[in-house]
């Protein structure tokens, strides 16, 4: 039967088509990517991308949001509840508009932040010269430990005294051990700041019990709802309560018009999903297979930066194999083994360039795979690594990629 959108147009729905069958058909360890549930896509694509929704619940500035309320009420509640947070506000349109509009709830223009060098884990919004986060506030940035590649609580404590940071930022985008939130809640406290954490990249895995939780230590903590959360590309922030109507302001009306209530009914769905023991084994499972694909890297020659993981990430050094991360990542997107170059810690090359691979195995797993299949990853990363411009060992490795995928295919109905 033909859809409405192949009569309306064809060529939309055949790249979404292929976009499908790109899915269906190779390794995703991209560490923000994951594959939503059909009920998320189904929410996502509903009706409840035409109605306008200025305001909040039983606070709008158009009629008719009588039903969509209920929507918006059901994802503050449950984001809540499987938080264990004070305040939700399930609006913003991604983690970098979360972010900001947390700025804009505490902070000046000119105001002091610290938070985590991009080069060494951090995010855009942490304070990048060419983001509205480094044009705006003056960051102090932190890095890693150049020995052991890991936070180090010590010398972020004496700078955070040192420059004395209206705001604190823990949280990352390329780390791959716990964050001892603790330890930032004291250092925060020492030094007078207030403190968020962005948690974009761990949200599912502290919503599954698999990575400890910063809402008992942070002020506001910042998250993405597309990444292990496995929701819909979308944001949310969760806030002590006398934080709340700082933080609903500056998402609206400071930041943000119109909310997209077809996403935010996708991210109930999605926080529904994440509160059944089902998804506690998911979450501990990404672990499992993190340390498993980052083990077998090793035994395939890779140096895993900081040595390891603990969460659902990894940093690979390419180095060794004297390969920049642009070759590999496009030498790997051939091979059906889709992912993203990163930089490390003294990364000579250029941010577009890089010496390293992130990898995540949030996606995999959902698709089923397990550590026997981490081990076959790895051997199909190295097998093109050890010679990227080798066409046939490539395509070999393609027609592996493909395989098994056919054992563990996300969407199979679609």
């Amino acid at each position: 039967m033909t859809s409405a959108l192949e009569i309306a147009d064809p060529e939309i729905a055949d790249v979404i088509r292929r976009e499908v069958e790109r899915q269906n058909t190779t390794i995703q360890l991209i560490a923000s990517e994951n594959f939503t549930s059909l009920a998320v896509i189904e929410a996502q694509g509903s009706v409840l991308t035409n109605k306008y929704a200025e305001g909040y619940p039983s606070k709008r500035y158009y009629g008719g949001n009588s039903v969509v309320d209920e929507a918006e009420e059901l994802a503050r509640r449950r984001a809540c509840d499987l938080f264990g947070a004070d305040h939700a506000n399930v609006q913003p349109h991604s983690g970098a508009n979360a972010n900001m509009a947390t700025y804009l709830a505490i902070l000046d223009p000119g105001d002091k932040v610290m938070g985590m060098r991009l080069d060494q884990g951090g995010h855009l919004t942490h304070g990048s010269p060419v983001n509205f986060s480094g044009r705006l506030y003056d960051f102090v940035a932190y890095g890693v430990d150049a020995g052991t590649e890991m936070l180090d609580y010590e010398e972020i404590r004496a700078t955070a005294l040192r420059e004395k940071p209206r705001l604190l930022i823990a949280g990352a985008t390329a780390y791959s051990r716990v964050i001892d939130f603790e330890a930032f809640r004291s250092i925060a406290d020492e030094c007078g700041a207030i403190l968020m954490v962005g948690a974009a990249h761990i949200a599912g895995l502290i919503a599954g019990g698999a990575h400890p939780s910063p809402v008992p230590f942070a002020d506001v903590v910042t998250l993405t709802t597309h990444k292990t959360l496995r929701g819909p590309r979308a944001g949310a922030i969760l806030c002590r309560e006398e934080l709340a109507a700082a933080i609903d302001k500056a998402v609206f009306p400071g930041l943000q018009g119109g909310p997209l209530m077809h996403a935010i009914a996708a991210k109930a769905v999605a926080f529904r999903e994440a509160q059944s023991e089902a998804f506690g084994r998911y979450a501990s499972d990404i672990v499992t297979n993190a340390r498993a694909l980052a083990a077998a890297l090793t035994a395939e020659g890779f140096r895993g930066v900081s040595g390891g993981t603990d969460n659902h990430l990894m940093l690979v050094d390419l180095r060794p194999f004297g390969v920049t991360g642009k070759v590999a990542q496009e030498a790997l997107d051939a091979a059906g083994v889709t992912c993203n170059k990163n930089a490390i810690l003294n990364d000579p090359e250029k941010p577009f360039v890089t010496s390293g691979l992130r990898l995540g195995t949030a996606a995999v797993t959902t698709a089923g795979m397990g550590a026997d299949e981490m081990v076959e990853i790895a051997a199909m990363i190295g097998t093109v690594m050890r010679n990227p411009e080798d066409q046939a060992a490539c395509s070999d490795v393609r027609e592996r990629a493909i395989r098994l995928c056919s054992k563990f295919t996300p969407y199979p109905d679609l």
